[in-house]
């Protein structure tokens, strides 16, 4: 779920991109996601909310854990969106659904392709990467560049290089992300007391 598209104006803030995660209470699981879905659609009326997306536990899991990941315009746009009644409205409404405080960080480039729980280790996420690079610039060498060797070095690169980024932004890195999910995050069992 997302607002319209944003233009960001040369000498602007940069965006601010902000993961939280909120457990809740066993059996509130429905009412959280109604109240936070109908949060995400009159949170965007406020000026600076970029974007909302919920990231619910996997059917099946013994997870309570749900992830939002929210984009903001700017710092201040953050932290006006915090202090707005709306959002303290909201606040008091799911308090009772949910345990705990909830977590919250900024993400910063590619931690954000790995999820909200907590960026993996570096060597990881490094990993991950070099296979998502690799795969890419193979299949576009053997296809694309064929094709660039008649342009202009530079020209050829730059056009090159902007599918590899694209791809590995929309595409491949989320595709990759998903599916390695279990290896990034491995669930922890922790002993009862």
């Amino acid at each position: 779920m997302a607002t319209g598209p944003c233009v960001v104006k040369e000498g602007a803030p940069m965006p601010i991109h902000l993961a939280i995660t909120r457990r809740v209470r066993p059996g509130c699981e429905a009412e959280f996601e109604r109240s936070i879905r109908e949060f995400f659609q009159a949170s965007f009326v406020q000026g600076g909310v970029w974007g909302a997306h919920l990231l619910a536990p996997l059917p099946g899991s013994n997870s309570r854990d749900y992830g939002i990941l929210r984009t903001f315009a700017s710092d201040d746009d953050r932290a006006a969106f915090y202090q707005s009644p709306a959002f303290q409205a909201w606040e008091r409404t799911v308090r009772p659904l949910t345990e705990g405080v909830p977590h919250q960080r900024v993400l910063h480039g590619l931690e954000a392709w790995f999820g909200s729980e907590g960026a993996p280790p570096r060597w990881k996420m490094a990993l991950l990467t070099f296979v998502g690079v690799y795969g890419i610039t193979l299949v576009l060498t053997l296809t694309l560049a064929p094709w660039l060797s008649t342009w202009p070095l530079p020209m050829g690169h730059a056009v090159f290089t902007l599918v590899v980024v694209s791809l590995l932004t929309w595409a491949v890195m989320p595709g990759l992300a998903r599916i390695a999910r279990p290896w990034l995050h491995p669930v922890r069992s922790v002993a009862s007391p």
